[in-house]
């Protein structure tokens, strides 16, 4: 059976995707012990749910207090959120790296093209400083896919990255510089430049290094520090195995197996696949986790199913990757 999912997943067409998540519904039902239970103690059965609005979604916070697994199995890897000194850290026991890998190169390549064109640059010095990281993970894949000579990672010596993005320029090489967003504001401030041919991504996070501001600040200090026209933000949760991506003004795209849709503050039931309110996802490639999470962000929903992000909820824990504010 979970062949059948693996198999199915990244052909996903958009006819098929509810028929998917109602049947993958079911077989996370059956077993993942931690989401049986949540979904017991609603009074919901499977059988009983027709539509994907009505399919329960499991509150993100259970992956800090529990071990979200659909089957029994050894993890390939253990992913783990960032967090504070202050709060727990979720974790993501992945039983396939391979689906992971196909996963983010499948979503990549469908916004951006062929990884093979690209120079990547990860800036993500407080990833790197820690372990188990899934965007360090994924962005160094990326970088090894590139075989481009300057593809790698950067602490803090931006002198030298400045001289790596001039050179890069110079030569007009498609480049990707993706970064956390106080790390991005440190070097567009201390080495202001002139990009034309380089795509600056912002995956959020301040951490506490630097006052937090909205994304429109960002965005506007990013453009005047680096000449650039639009910054790109990328959208992804250790909890999860998709991403979303961003080429201007906030305004997010799934991959065709990852679905947004929102639900009303007050009701945490009344679900919504268009409108404002707290974001849950449907991770149709989440197989052997947790395909349908309740997250803690708050944002809005448009009919086409692009997305913003607004900031996360009032009672939420402060997220080592948090967004930013409105």
């Amino acid at each position: 059976m979970t062949k059948e999912f693996t198999d199915r997943v990244f052909s996903i067409g958009k006819q098929e995707f509810s028929p998917f998540a109602l049947d993958l519904f079911g077989f996370q039902y059956l077993h993942n012990p931690v989401y049986k239970a949540y979904t017991d103690s609603l009074h919901i059965a499977p059988g009983k749910v027709k539509t994907i609005d009505r399919i329960p979604f499991l509150p993100v916070n259970f992956f800090k207090t529990h071990s979200i697994k659909t089957t029994s199995f050894e993890p390939e890897i253990i992913f783990e959120s960032s967090g504070t000194a202050q709060t727990i850290s979720s974790k993501h026991y992945v039983k396939d790296i391979s689906i992971y890998r196909n996963n983010f190169i499948k979503g990549f390549e469908r916004f951006y093209g062929p990884v093979s064109d690209w120079c990547i640059i990860g800036l993500l010095p407080s990833y790197l400083e820690r372990d188990h990281s899934s965007l360090v993970f994924m962005v160094d894949e990326l970088v090894k896919k590139t075989n481009h000579t300057q593809s790698g990672f950067y602490l803090y010596d931006y002198e030298q990255l400045f001289r790596v993005l001039k050179a890069l320029e110079q030569q007009q090489q498609k480049t990707l510089l993706i970064g956390v967003t106080f790390a991005l504001l440190d070097f567009a401030e201390k080495f202001p430049m002139q990009l034309n041919h380089t795509v600056v991504m912002e995956t959020g996070g301040m951490k506490g290094r630097r006052k937090e501001m909205t994304r429109i600040e960002l965005h506007n200090s990013l453009k005047q520090g680096l000449g650039l026209k639009h910054v790109h933000s990328e959208y992804g949760m250790t909890e999860l195995l998709s991403q979303a991506y961003s080429k201007s003004d906030g305004l997010f795209e799934s991959v065709p197996w990852m679905r947004i849709l929102v639900r009303n503050d007050d009701d945490p039931f009344e679900v919504h696949e268009a409108g404002e309110g707290i974001i849950n996802i449907i991770d149709l490639s989440n197989i052997y986790s947790c395909s349908f999470i309740a997250t803690d962000d708050l944002g809005k929903v448009s009919a086409d199913g692009r997305f913003e992000v607004f900031g996360r909820t009032d009672n939420s824990d402060i997220r080592g990757c948090s967004l930013l504010l409105v």
